[in-house]
């Protein structure tokens, strides 16, 4: 499908990530070129694509899925859109690269999927978390070489002072009709954690609105907050070891979000915000700051490797469909569990209706 060499990109949604990543991400790869674009707003959309030179601007995100001349969809809008988007993609025969949270719901999260092995050559990629890609590979190594032993506790936390001003307007990630049962930063941390530990088998939650109405600038009146600005989450991981999770963006003076690895035979903390890795053997005194290897280091290649695996250099692994089909499982069954009052396992038998 690409023609004269060229791979013609068009892109739905021109947020903050699509504009300070995908486009200057795509405009420096040889033989690729973005050529069209649609956004909520025309005028945006004339906007961004003055800015990035693009030639073709959409009114909705159908007309730009038709475009023959399109061979890959880009798709950086709020989580609502993307299942839609990409079924109607793949469809008409497109690549597809969407923005996280994969999905609203697992439901859609594996509707998506499904529809993606239906379309084995056309290339299906979920933008990864970007917490930890620079030191993944090296805490990898440390795991595989034995530095930890057997993972007994896992320790996850997300702290913030974002909502914690009453006066904030509600933004989008608290618009259910926006986000689904995305959560905070749960699914982007369940997903980065993934790469290095085994997958939970069973959560028990417990979230909490403690700012439980906002205004919504959309409806322009104050309104029921529609997700948690505080979660904890314990859960059993399939190898036996077992988490806890804790996030809120409801505390002042605070500002956290890492990843702790207890084990047999030592610890691993990442700390996602300074990107510093810090680690202590059973027989250490301290934990001491663990340079990563500039052979081990990584970053954000996100337009690289798709782009790669649709050309066939190499497979997709930051992110799959089959991942993003994890991590929504595991904030459906953590708004399940927080819901109910009730332990639920993973991975689920049954999708619950976007209501719960």
């Amino acid at each position: 499908m690409i023609s004269q060499g060229v791979l013609r990109i068009g892109i739905v949604g021109a947020g903050q990530v699509s504009r300070t990543r995908h486009l200057p991400g795509f405009r420096r790869l040889p033989g690729v070129k973005v050529v069209a674009i649609c956004n909520r707003h025309r005028e945006s959309a004339a906007w961004v694509a003055r800015e990035f030179d693009i030639p073709r601007i959409y009114a909705n995100w159908e007309e730009l899925i038709d475009d023959r001349e399109i061979d890959a969809v880009v798709i950086g809008t709020w989580p609502y859109l993307h299942c839609p988007v990409t079924l109607a993609a793949l469809d008409a025969g497109k690549h597809v690269l969407t923005q996280a949270r994969m999905a609203m719901n697992a439901r859609e999260a594996q509707r998506m999927l499904d529809k993606s092995r239906e379309c084995p050559t056309l290339t299906a990629m979920i933008v990864p978390s970007p917490h930890g890609l620079t030191g993944e590979a090296f805490v990898r190594s440390l795991i595989t070489d034995g530095y930890i032993g057997g993972l007994c506790e896992l320790h996850v936390q997300s702290l913030t002072s974002d909502l914690a001003d009453p006066e904030t307007s509600m933004g989008w990630r608290q618009m259910t009709r926006y986000s689904g049962f995305n959560s905070l930063t749960l699914g982007i941390l369940y997903e980065t954690v993934l790469r290095w530990v085994a997958p939970a088998n069973r959560v028990m939650a417990y979230a909490s609105k403690l700012i439980p109405q906002r205004r919504d600038p959309e409806l322009g009146k104050v309104v029921r907050v529609g997700t948690p600005d505080s979660l904890h989450v314990l859960t059993t991981q399939e190898d036996g070891s077992s988490g806890v999770y804790r996030l809120s963006a409801v505390l002042w003076h605070e500002q956290s979000m890492s990843a702790a690895l207890y084990g047999s035979e030592g610890t691993l903390i990442y700390d996602f915000l300074r990107d510093e890795i810090r680690g202590a053997r059973r027989s250490d005194e301290a934990l001491q700051l663990l340079p990563i290897p500039d052979e081990l280091k990584g970053g954000w290649r996100v337009e690289d490797d798709f782009v790669a695996s649709i050309l066939g250099e190499r497979p997709v692994t930051h992110t799959s469909f089959a991942t993003g089909v994890r991590y929504m499982q595991f904030t459906e069954a953590v708004a399940r569990s927080s819901r109910h009052q009730v332990p639920v396992t993973l991975p689920l038998n049954e999708f619950s209706n976007p209501s719960l």
